[in-house]
């Protein structure tokens, strides 16, 4: 077999790894990268980039709907998913190469394959051992998909960019991010959509941004279900039934769905990589344990991005990637990124931000901010 030898390995070529690779190789460090699929990640191959090419075209569907009040007169309109799709996906094609063409201007070489670690700092991808000083995982995370009956009947937000047909009727479950968002999207561009959610929308939100994002949605015809779970799904003859628990109230059943989409929660891709053979901490969701500065319970061995489940933005990636990476090879060492006051936003319809403690903060935790 091959060997190789790096100052850093960076194994994920997502925003964070592809990050913190760059910034290293550009401070003279000997990088090498990882990947297995495409580059760029959740966020430029099922995330944020699609996501927002998706939200454009609702806009353009609800700018359509408008129109006849500006003195437009669009009578006969019709909206193809699947040319959005292929011309999306040549723009995400297009963001891949430009992707590897910064790391082969910068320096960095692209090892592609799956990484398994064989010990703490070295590592298997395909016939060739790779060692390095420092290496940072930097694997992402997935969909969930929940343990119920019938729950494999449902896509998650990666079969969303699959869809080549516009769902007539659809159901999300989930009341975060994602389910908003998706959401909003289908029913501009004109499905029937059912949002169920099991405590109340946008949790962590302030109540008044949720309650007042949470009416918008239901005057533009989303039909809301909180205090609701999905307890089992049945198909037959390619419609969807869902079987739910509101409340306390006995059975209810939702019928006639064309697609059902889950939106849940995401868990960290640690599985497969051979941690056992590290000593590397997760927690119950594999997502790994790391300190304010990224480092895991191993020497030199590091974790960011949404692999460790905190702060799950494309921003906070990069950001925390190249900080990371001018704190090791920049001679830098208090260098880190801060993880307190970051903005977040969600482009629901109508869209949401937010920055900061929220309402639902407890009083200690404001008390111990105010006395530091």
């Amino acid at each position: 077999a091959k060997r190789a030898a790096f100052d850093l390995l960076v194994i994920g070529g997502g925003s964070g790894g592809l990050a913190c690779a760059r910034k290293a190789a550009s401070l003279g460090a000997k990088a090498a990268l990882v990947e297995c699929n495409r580059l760029g990640g959740t966020c430029v191959n099922l995330g944020r980039i699609p996501k927002k090419i998706m939200y454009y075209a609702a806009k353009h569907a609800e700018c359509v709907e408008d129109q006849g009040g500006y003195g437009f007169s669009c009578s006969d309109v019709k909206f193809d998913l699947v040319t959005l799709k292929n011309s999306r996906d040549a723009y995400i094609r297009k963001l891949n190469d430009i992707y590897l063409r910064n790391l082969e201007k910068d320096g960095v070489e692209l090892i592609e394959g799956h990484a398994t670690f064989t010990g703490p700092h070295k590592v298997h991808v395909n016939d060739k051992h790779v060692t390095a000083e420092h290496i940072v995982i930097a694997t992402g995370a997935s969909p969930i998909v929940p343990n119920l009956p019938g729950a494999k009947y449902g896509i998650t937000s990666d079969g969303f960019f699959a869809l080549e047909h516009l769902p007539k009727k659809v159901a999300i479950v989930g009341g975060g991010y994602i389910a908003v968002e998706l959401a909003g999207i289908l029913n501009a561009l004109g499905s029937d959509v059912s949002l169920v959610v099991r405590h109340t929308l946008m949790k962590p939100f302030d109540e008044m941004l949720s309650k007042s994002l949470a009416e918008e949605m239901t005057h533009a015809g989303i039909k809301i279900h909180t205090s609701c779970q999905v307890k089992e799904v049945n198909k037959n003859e390619g419609v969807l039934s869902l079987h739910v628990q509101r409340g306390g109230c006995p059975d209810d059943v939702m019928e006639g769905m064309d697609v059902l989409l889950w939106a849940v929660g995401r868990r960290a891709n640690t599985g497969d990589i051979g941690l056992d053979k590290t000593g590397v901490k997760v927690d119950g969701h594999g997502f790994i344990k790391v300190d304010e500065y990224d480092n895991t319970e191993v020497h030199n061995v590091y974790a960011l991005g949404d692999v460790t489940g905190r702060k799950l933005l494309t921003p906070v990636a990069i950001a925390a990637g190249r900080k990371l990476a001018t704190r090791v090879f920049g001679n830098q060492p208090s260098a880190k990124l801060d993880y307190s006051n970051i903005p977040t936003v969600v482009f629901s319809h109508p869209p949401i931000g937010t920055v900061g403690m929220t309402q639902g903060v407890p009083v200690c935790d404001i008390s111990s901010c105010l006395l530091t």
